[in-house]
């Protein structure tokens, strides 16, 4: 009986150590995407209204294009990820 208890609780200890993992990983992600947003935000804010009217936004688009970089406001889907 003691050999059961020992093995289930070994595999519990497994689970919680691959959510744990797992829960950091997802942090770690999360941390990156929001550094490329906040990337592409300060390289965007340091061009003048001319560069940005080229590329085809204005001042005020860009935070809509840094969160949501999937999404073209003209309605052409973006392939930058």
């Amino acid at each position: 009986m003691s050999t059961t208890f020992i093995r289930t609780g070994f595999a519990q200890t497994t689970g919680s150590t691959r959510q744990t993992f797992s829960l950091f990983k997802r942090c770690w992600v999360l941390f990156r995407e929001w550094r490329k947003c906040e990337r592409l935000r300060t390289d965007l804010c340091g061009l003048d209204d001319r560069e940005l009217q080229d590329i085809g936004i204005t001042r005020g688009e860009i935070d809509y294009v840094t969160s949501n970089r999937a999404i073209d406001p003209r309605g052409v889907p973006s392939t930058v990820r």
